[in-house]
């Protein structure tokens, strides 16, 4: 052993632990799970989980580390791939120190052979760990990195069930169960975003887990680019997850001297099934400081105007529609794509971010005027790190622009992608955007992606994938330092750019493209998992879906939305009077529940097959909204009752229907009785029976 090295560390947040053991001086957890009693003897937990030699095994079994290194000669996959052309790369770094406190350890690892130092940080943030690696070259010569994972955390033999994220544009966070076998369960994304189809997150679970009961293990990685999760199950029977940055061939390269840390690893347990993991993770996200802003006022109504008007500005029309969207209750009016300089279709534009005179004689002035005259914040979408052929600012510096010569760049939506690996390009754009926020009364940017980085080449012909990435975060660092009242989305086609790298910058998520309000369930449910309410930008859409062609009411639109970042993105000027009043109720009932829905704990509820259901409870237990969607038709003639959760067993509560206001019955026959807590819970209510498309939301009150 090192000098003063221990032989444990113990860290502890309310519900969790995790111990951290120095057995061959290679750091590894041995034990990471719901919280143990206080004063255990750790040796002794250690010895619990020691083996006999096996068959045509090592004599001594390979530990699995936080890194595990080639230099252990273990079967599995190492956390650190690198080398110095071809040499150095059987990599043994030992550990040397530790600093710990009772929820954090920073634990520094030196591989004198090979000239390397390993550091791992990790911290216990109420329930959520958050871990990173860092390795620094402390060779001559420049060290190439092919991967480095985030630290690697084991899994117990329970979880057999590992639950990825999947989709594609327009049907974002859709989730699949996996059965976790020998071997590796992997998942890669090489989009140069976090991506649509390839979510970087997970969840493991025992068979029996429900939302309400049972085993889970969650993680996250907080990056928002090329990235590579694995399950891997090794044939002694050990399991374990691995998270880091995908590089793409000699990307990654440290000078002597250098460090490369890795993206965090943001992983919780929780024995309270898959909702008690999700609030672990809500709780987390509420906690940071970057959050703080989020609660210095209700979280604004929208109205955005890509689906009532698409490239079609005209001044007058959208004066009048801010006019109109005021008055329905909104609080913050976002002008969308269409407004910069020959921006007429998606062919043209992207790049030369200054107000088109041909359709704003006047600029934008008048209408930011209108619109805070009106008590609303103004909004501007922008897609600073794309740019079209036809723009000025690509006929100027056609070299600025993300390649890989001589192959042909891939058509995408007419537009290409620049390099903010480069510091000039990252100078002229933030230039052109603080321009305008110097310029206007912006108070929020719809900060767009539109595009995969399908071939990230810098100017120096190497990989700049990752230079992007943080690029793109030194201009989003550097725009919220000057303007700190700025809010910002993060929107890449809808959800493709989620996670918590970027949400360190940024305030929203447009969840999906889509506002069809029964997909939008489904992609809202997913999204929940990682994410909470305020963070979910949920709009209610016009009476027939753009992307689906399905028409739906006007009270399940609402409903739908009304449980994240709400707003509304339709043309108001062909709502009737009733539609419109319908709306203005819908604005109305989100605001009176605005706290809550913001605050509280979201609770996943077991619905029968065809049905969606959701609670969000207070903190406190005072008071539920329940959601319940019938989405397609009802295969008995009733419906199952839904059993609630999270509430105060032994209280009673008032129940009252909230929505729709007409729905005439039938409606739920317990509405406006007296019910206890655990009855609710255990018994369940007896829901109505519904035409397919129809939602009710309930609120309950303790008494």
């Amino acid at each position: 052993m090192a000098a003063d090295l221990p032989d444990f560390i113990r860290l502890d947040g309310p519900a969790t632990t995790l111990v951290i053991g120095f057995a061959q001086r290679l750091p590894a957890a041995i034990y990471w799970g719901v919280r143990l009693p206080d004063g255990l003897d750790l040796a002794a937990l250690a010895l619990l989980g020691a083996r006999a030699e096996a068959n045509a095994s090592p004599a001594e079994e390979p530990v699995l580390a936080l890194t595990p290194q080639v230099g252990q000669g273990s079967p599995g996959r190492p956390g650190l791939a690198a080398h110095r052309d071809g040499l150095d790369w059987a990599s043994w770094a030992l550990a040397e120190t530790v600093q710990s406190t009772a929820s954090s350890a920073v634990i520094t690892s030196v591989d004198t052979a090979h000239g390397m130092q390993l550091v791992h940080n990790l911290a216990l943030h109420g329930d959520v760990l958050v871990g990173t690696t860092a390795l620094t070259n402390r060779g001559d010569a420049p060290l190439t990195i092919d991967d480095l994972v985030a630290p690697v955390l084991p899994l117990p033999a329970s979880v057999r069930r590992i639950i990825g994220f999947e989709g594609r544009w327009a049907g974002e966070f859709m989730t699949r169960a996996h059965d976790r076998s020998m071997g590796t369960w992997l998942r890669e994304n090489r989009r140069g975003r976090s991506s649509h189809d390839a979510f970087p997150g997970l969840i493991a679970a025992e068979e029996s887990t429900t939302e309400a009961q049972g085993l889970a293990f969650g993680f996250h990685l907080g990056w928002s680019g090329n990235h590579r999760l694995a399950v891997e199950t090794l044939p002694d029977g050990r399991a374990s997850a691995a998270l880091g940055a995908l590089f793409l061939p000699g990307e990654m390269q440290l000078a002597p001297g250098a460090t490369y840390t890795s993206p965090p690893i943001f992983a919780a347990v929780s024995d309270a099934g898959l909702t008690g993991l999700s609030q672990h993770f809500h709780r987390y996200l509420r906690a940071r400081p970057e959050h703080e802003r989020l609660r210095a006022k209700p979280r604004p109504v929208h109205y955005n105007s890509w689906e009532a008007v698409y490239f079609d500005h005209n001044p007058t029309v959208l004066t009048a529609m801010a006019t109109r969207a005021a008055a329905i209750g909104v609080e913050r009016f976002v002008l969308d794509d269409g407004w910069f300089k020959g921006r007429r279709s998606d062919n043209a534009g992207l790049g030369d971010w200054t107000v088109d005179p041909a359709v704003w004689p006047e600029g934008l002035g008048p209408l930011v005027s209108h619109v805070n005259s009106l008590g609303m914040e103004f909004g501007l979408w922008v897609e600073p790190e794309m740019v079209n052929p036809d723009s000025d600012l690509f006929r100027a510096h056609p070299d600025w622009v993300l390649a890989a010569p001589p192959a042909p760049q891939l058509s995408f939506r007419h537009q290409l992608v620049l390099d903010f690996g480069r510091e000039d390009v990252r100078q002229h754009i933030y230039a052109a955007v603080d321009a305008l926020l110097r310029e206007y009364r912006i108070g929020y940017l719809k900060w767009d992606m539109n595009r995969d980085v399908s071939h990230p080449g810098g100017a120096d012909r190497r990989a700049g994938a990752v230079k992007h990435v943080e690029g793109l975060y030194a201009v989003l660092d550097h725009l919220r330092a000057a303007h700190p009242g700025v809010e910002i989305e993060s929107c890449a086609s809808g959800g493709g750019r989620a996670d918590y790298g970027i949400l360190a910058r940024t305030d929203r998520v447009w969840t999906s493209d889509s506002n069809d309000a029964l997909d939008r369930l489904v992609i809202q449910r997913g999204f929940s998992h990682f994410f909470p309410a305020e963070l979910m930008g949920a709009h209610v859409g016009p009476a027939t879906c753009h992307i689906t062609g399905r028409k739906l009411t006007m009270a399940l639109r609402v409903a739908t939305a009304l449980f994240g970042h709400m707003g509304m993105e339709l043309d108001l000027r062909q709502l009737d009077a009733a539609e419109e009043a319908e709306l203005t109720a819908g604005v109305a009932l989100h605001k009176a529940h605005r706290a809550l829905i913001h605050s509280g704990d979201l609770v996943r509820l077991e619905a029968m097959e065809g049905a969606n259901a959701f609670a969000v409870v207070a903190a406190d237990r005072s008071e539920a909204l329940v959601s319940w969607s019938l989405m397609t038709e009802q295969r008995g003639y009733f419906a199952d009752p839904l059993r609630l959760a999270g509430l105060d067993a032994e209280a009673d509560y008032a129940m009252e229907m909230v929505w729709p206001e007409r729905l005439g019955k039938p409606w739920p026959l317990a509405v406006g009785g007296v019910f206890r807590g655990a009855m609710l819970m255990q018994a369940g209510l007896q829901m109505p029976r519904l035409h397919p498309g129809t939602a009710i939301i309930l609120h309950l009150r303790r008494l």
